[in-house]
Formats: structure tokens, C-alpha cells, sequence
């Protein structure tokens, strides 16, 4: 069974630079995260590739699974445990073909047509957002809120993870509404504290302080 966990913290060096993506990693994991997605747009690939087998050891040590953002090929050549796949970028069913069926793949959708076409193409969970207005992405489009949500949680059986402008004041919320898990950039790496900012939310939606390898399982 594939291991998909309730608190994804993304990795992000573009909205800050005091903290790099091996320190975010580790900080995040010290703090209760369980799966930590890497979300590297621009630079050398075997920069990124480095970077994430550092990661994938950190994320291997602490029980938490790693996953790639949009880069098939960085995920195959650092072996983490799955990508994360926009609408614009590889297809799922391609990237399944090359991973394997026993990686994760996640995929971003904002409609119930391309959540039903992700999960049909293959995905194992879906991203699902903005759910309030963020400043993380540029081209997130309208927020979504709690009743689209839930809208999107009726409509398929993969898990649903929430994304976009959630915080330790709405992580509560967004999980009552029905997401499997939430995803959080800035409420985490833009924080003077990751440590303490991850581990607050990881008690607010109810996980415990070692909570790392016990994510459920699906």
C-alpha cells in the first residue's frame, strides 16, 4: 500500500532565501512533517538531482516519503518516492509507464473533469486549490474555499490534498471540510521558525509530535 501523508510541506527558495531545500527539508521533518514535496523551477539538473538524493536520505531516516515537483526525470535518477504533476506538465500516464506502479504520483487539478482525468490517468492523490487567495503561485487562479472542497472530495475516492493560502488559523477547517491532508509553502519556509510553524499545525489538525511513519496508508 502506498503511503500518502496528511502534511506535505513544499520545499520553496524563490518566496525565501534564508533557508535552502535540504534545511527546509530537515526542519520541516523535525517538526512533524510527513511527506515533503521538492519545488525546484529553475536550475541545473544535476544540481536538483543532488539536492534531492539529500533530501530522500533525510525524508528515508524520518519515515517520510519525498516527492518530486513536475521533474519525472530528477524523481527516476535520485529514486525518491513519487512526483507531483500540474496540468501543463508530464503526463501521468507516461510518468507511470516510467516510475513504476509502486511510486506516487500526485497530481494538481482545480475541477472535478480533471480531478476524474488524473485519477483515471493513473494518479494516486490529487492537489486540490487554491482553497483561499495565495500569493505562493501566480497562476493558482480564483480561490476555491471550503464548500468547493468538499465539492471535490465527494467526487472522487483518491485522497485530496489541500493547497493555497492555508495556515495554523485554517488548517483545522480545511481538514473538517473533507481533505485527506493539506500542503503548505509559505506558512512554513517564509516563517522565522519552521520548526515551530510545522509542528503547531501538525498538532492542529490532530497528529501527534511522532507522527512521522504513520501516516495511513491507501
Amino acid at each position: 500500500m502506498k503511503h500518502i501523508g496528511k502534511l506535505h510541506v513544499l520545499t520553496d527558495t524563490v518566496l525565501q532565501n534564508r533557508f535552502s531545500h535540504i534545511d527546509l527539508t530537515r526542519m520541516a521533518l523535525e517538526g512533524g512533517a510527513d511527506t515533503i514535496q521538492y519545488r525546484q523551477k529553475v536550475g541545473k539538473t544535476r544540481e536538483r538531482i543532488e539536492t534531492a538524493l539529500a533530501m530522500q536520505a533525510l525524508c528515508s531516516e524520518a519515515g517520510a516519503i519525498l516527492i518530486v515537483n513536475d521533474r519525472v526525470d530528477v524523481a527516476i535518477a535520485a529514486n525518491v518516492d513519487g512526483v507531483h504533476l500540474g496540468q501543463e506538465d508530464f503526463p501521468i500516464e507516461k510518468a507511470r509507464d516510467l516510475l513504476g506502479p509502486d511510486k506516487v504520483i500526485g497530481a494538481t487539478a482545480k475541477t472535478v473533469v480533471q480531478i476524474q482525468q488524473a485519477v483515471s490517468e493513473g494518479a494516486d492523490y490529487v492537489g486540490f486549490g487554491p482553497i483561499y487567495a495565495t500569493g505562493s503561485k501566480a497562476d493558482a487562479g480564483d480561490a476555491k474555499g471550503l464548500d468547493g472542497l468538499s465539492a471535490m472530495v465527494q467526487a472522487v475516492s483518491v485522497p485530496v490534498v489541500a493547497i493555497g493560502g492555508i495556515g495554523l488559523e485554517t488548517a483545522q477547517d480545511v481538514m473538517a471540510a473533507g481533505a485527506f491532508g493539506i500542503a503548505l509553502i509559505s506558512a512554513v519556509c517564509c516563517e522565522d521558525d519552521p520548526v515551530a510553524a510545522t509542528r503547531a499545525i501538525a498538532g492542529s489538525i490532530g497528529m501527534c509530535d511522532q507522527i512521522v511513519g504513520s501516516g495511513e496508508q491507501v
